[in-house]
């Protein structure tokens, strides 16, 4: 069995050990590295700093960028930044120029002090949240449009283990362990450095060939010469833009069978992991645990399990394919967020804190790896970065806007952090019906975006 067995695991491991995918990675690390900084170490750093819960829910809004980036993902498809896009490419200028951006934000985080300046710390969130969904658009489309079809899942899995590189281990546990060594500000002011990873990565790749700009220049230029009857020629040639731009990458989906559906999944499917990782940091610090105990459980542990995760994610994705995989995944990821709920019921106990965080981080691998190789299959690489931008804005809407009241919530709870954990377990649950009908009513709808770029 032995030499049957190790061609096939060196055929499988073969996608993965290639200098593009080592770009993705490194890209992955770069998207994922603000993360805790906007969300479980913020938390933490309010928390320490005196902030109440239920403001420390409230920063949830300062991520809404991440829910709304669909709207300025057309500019990063169509508009041309000077001397940037110039020198290096669309998606190269657009990434470069948005990681200075970052880069920037971060260190001005690091000066906040949110115990005596709350709303100046907000406003420097509000600036790297804003920098990190613009470089999130830049980094889906370079990933869509540099990969063929058949290597959308292999490219979602290394994107997604690089994005936990960054976001779990160098920004989250190593965030943590230079917080308690040196303090808040100078870990952030070392993790602004971390940027640097995410540009080198750009400076020594190529530019991805756009597969169908051509059919999209043509088709402006035909409306341009329509509206060149009724308006002046500059107004036409901008009327001609927006509407190739903004218009067409929306008209064209909603051209779509089942579109609406397709929609109130992607919003609903995540909302209840968003609840719990809002203030799963709080929790954490309000049971006992120490800064470094967080980051050796909770995210190392965290990440390995994650790893594992979504190396079974892309295994059952390419057996069961993305829906009966998004299916089994979530219902595993309600089932873990009960372990939450014993954990608050047993107390400071580091054993079952470990049994919480590594079941949980097991599952969100399973389901994040299905889901980001879905909403990637619904996208026309015409419009990469409009739809994409689009389908995972919606996804993040719930995990930022609904989760904003979960410390509110677990206020009004009196603190019951087992009660607010089985709430939500429940809510996990929403976005599985609707998955239910595209399973049964459009079990090929992810084929289309694909067909209509090759037909």
């Amino acid at each position: 069995m032995r030499p049957r067995l190790f061609p096939s695991f060196a055929r499988g491991l073969q996608p993965y050990l290639t200098r593009r995918m080592l770009t993705l990675l490194a890209l992955g690390f770069a998207s994922g590295l603000p993360a805790p900084l906007v969300f479980s170490n913020l938390s933490i750093w309010l928390k320490d700093a005196g902030v109440s819960r239920t403001d420390i829910g409230l920063f949830a809004l300062a991520a809404t960028p991440y829910a709304i980036n669909f709207l300025w993902a057309p500019l990063i498809d169509r508009l041309r930044l000077p001397w940037f896009c110039a020198t290096f490419g669309q998606r190269r200028g657009w990434a470069l120029f948005t990681q200075l951006w970052l880069m920037a934000a971060i260190l001005w985080m690091s000066f906040a002090s949110p115990g005596q300046h709350l709303l100046m710390m907000a406003m420097a969130t509000l600036l790297v949240t804003t920098a990190s969904a613009t470089q999130d658009i830049v980094i889906d489309a370079y990933r869509i449009e540099v990969l063929p079809a058949e290597q959308l899942g292999n490219g979602s899995a290394v994107a997604i283990w690089g994005w936990h590189l960054g976001g779990t281990v160098i920004g989250g546990a190593g965030g943590l362990y230079l917080a308690k060594a040196f303090g808040w500000h100078t870990a952030y002011q070392v993790l602004a450095l971390a940027v640097l990873v995410g540009m080198l990565a750009i400076l020594l790749s190529p530019e991805p060939q756009r597969r169908s700009v051509q059919a999209v220049d043509e088709e402006e230029e035909k409306t341009r010469a329509r509206l060149a009857a009724r308006f002046p020629s500059r107004l036409a040639a901008l009327l001609a833009w927006m509407n190739s731009a903004v218009v067409a990458p929306f008209a064209e989906f909603m051209r779509r069978d089942g579109w609406l559906l397709m929609l109130a999944f992607i919003f609903l499917f995540k909302f209840g992991d968003a609840m719990l990782g809002r203030m799963s940091g709080v929790f954490y610090r309000e049971l006992g645990f120490e800064l470094d105990e967080i980051a050796n459980i909770a995210k190392l542990y965290g990440f390995a399990a994650n790893m594992l995760g979504v190396l079974l994610g892309g295994v059952l994705a390419h057996r069961l394919g993305y829906l009966k995989a998004l299916f089994v995944a979530g219902l595993l990821a309600a089932a873990t967020n009960l372990t939450y709920s014993l954990l608050a019921v047993v107390g400071q106990q580091t054993w079952m804190l470990a049994i919480a965080v590594i079941s949980d981080n097991l599952t969100s691998g399973l389901v994040t790896v299905a889901f980001v190789a879905y909403i990637s299959s619904l996208c026309n690489v015409a419009y990469t970065a409009t739809q994409y931008s689009l389908l995972a804005s919606l996804g993040n809407l719930s995990r930022i806007w609904l989760s904003a009241g979960s410390g509110y919530m677990v206020d009004r709870l009196d603190g019951n952090w087992s009660v607010f954990f089985l709430i939500t377990a429940a809510l996990a649950l929403c976005g599985l019906p609707l998955l239910w009908l595209l399973m049964r009513r459009f079990p090929t709808h992810t084929e289309v975006a694909r067909r209509t770029d090759s037909g």
